[in-house]
């Protein structure tokens, strides 16, 4: 079983039935990060320059034939940052800075050979957000990302003209220690074994044929 399925306990994580102070037993410090503000943008690009690194086989033969090219992580590497706080608004600013994408793009070179290779999109970002006072606690500007790339075509020395749909959002946030009320520690269920079943419908059947016999005539 699990959280979710037949556990039945006050002490795991679900809906709150009743009143939700029931229970509620202590105050607990936890390590978090806090979200000041965020915001996303999806764009889609078209023509864009995919430079190829890394290629697996080495060396493949040109031309090549794209086939698709994706982000391989949720993270995006933050370059060329600058915030600048605005008088008129307290505590908001502008953020400007390059998001850089990885990707995977996957090819047949010319021979028909499959091969895999490493790319970077980048993407710049201007943004107003809210960026708190300063403290001795230093704030951060992360970015979550995605990239999906349908078409593609090659145009020469191992480069790939795109067109990208893209995802960024764009965070300002804190490593922050937090009070937070808890109701103690949380019960784990014990596991349920996946089984497909496939003599279920076997072990249903009557051990004997039902119905009377014929009668004799």
């Amino acid at each position: 079983m699990s959280f979710f399925s037949n556990f039945q306990s006050d002490k795991c994580p679900g809906t709150i039935s009743g009143n939700p102070l029931n229970g509620m037993c202590e105050k607990v410090c936890i390590q978090a990060q806090k979200i000041f503000d965020a915001c996303i943008k999806q764009i889609q690009i078209e023509n864009y320059t995919l430079v190829l690194e890394d290629a697996v086989p080495a060396n493949p033969t040109y031309p090549l034939t794209f086939i698709s090219a994706r982000s391989t992580s949720s993270t995006g590497n933050i370059t060329s940052l600058n915030i600048e706080r605005l008088a008129d608004k307290p505590n908001c600013a502008r953020v400007q800075a390059t998001v850089g994408i990885p990707v995977e793009v996957l090819y047949t070179d010319a021979n028909g050979v499959e091969g895999v290779a490493q790319a970077t999109i980048s993407v710049s970002e201007d943004v107003l957000l809210f960026v708190p006072a300063p403290s001795i606690m230093p704030y951060k500007a992360t970015a979550e990302v995605s990239a999906v790339c349908a078409e593609g075509r090659f145009v020469d020395g191992g480069t790939f003209s795109v067109n990208a749909c893209i995802t960024v959002i764009l965070k300002i946030a804190i490593d922050v220690e937090i009070l937070v009320p808890s109701y103690g520690y949380c019960a784990i269920p014990p596991a349920q074994d996946y089984s497909q079943e496939v003599c279920a419908g076997f072990f249903e059947l009557p051990l004997y044929p039902q119905g009377r016999a014929c009668s004799k005539q």
